[in-house]
């Protein structure tokens, strides 16, 4: 069975990287999001288990100094990581695992897996940021602020990225994301893995 694709997707924050990769899911039943473990408090609409998982800050270390991570940073106070166990188990099913990671985690999953293929997320203008940061209503405004500074910071990374995003009407950047994984699962190698009984017979 072919490996799965391991898809980095990184966005500043209130660009609509999540809402994106929900629909990307909702359309692909091939791809799967790799759930993070945080530190973070859990919000009110989020399930544990499903949109992250939760732990104490003495857990994270601890998974942290047993190298169970395959990448782990801090964002906003918090600590964030993604479980290498899980991950490889996956893709070693034969399923495509979709990291939402910012570039920190992105630049530590390319050191380990060269192959990983990178998307990056950008809104269409730094009005309509700041626009929907203010509208999900979650932050005050010195934290919108903050959050802009760092945006302005991740942004100056896409050149690490091998494909950009704008997420300025939502269903063309969905369609984008759509076309960059059909696109990636025709490359040879993994064509060749997943055809081998065609191949076979045709030559």
């Amino acid at each position: 069975m072919p490996q799965g694709l391991l898809l980095i997707v990184s966005a500043p924050s209130g660009a609509g990287k999540t809402s994106l990769v929900a629909a990307l899911l909702d359309r692909d039943p091939r791809l799967m999001v790799a759930v993070s473990h945080t530190t973070r408090t859990r919000r009110p609409q989020e399930q544990n288990g499903v949109n992250y998982h939760f732990v104490d800050a003495a857990r994270f270390s601890e998974m942290v100094e047993g190298g169970e991570f395959l990448e782990h940073a801090e964002v906003f106070g918090n600590q964030y990581g993604t479980s290498a166990a899980a991950v490889d188990r996956t893709r070693s099913a034969g399923r495509d695992v979709v990291l939402e990671i910012d570039f920190q985690g992105a630049d530590q999953i390319r050191q380990r897996y060269p192959e990983a293929i990178s998307i990056f997320i950008l809104p269409p203008s730094q009005t309509a940021l700041a626009t929907r940061l203010e509208a999900r209503g979650q932050d005050d405004q010195s934290v919108i602020r903050e959050r802009l500074a760092k945006a302005r910071w991740e942004m100056s990374h896409y050149a690490e990225y091998d494909y950009l995003v704008v997420n300025d009407a939502f269903e063309t950047a969905l369609e984008d994301m759509c076309c960059i994984v059909r696109a990636e699962r025709l490359r040879r190698q993994p064509q060749q893995a997943r055809l081998q009984a065609l191949l076979r017979d045709l030559l």
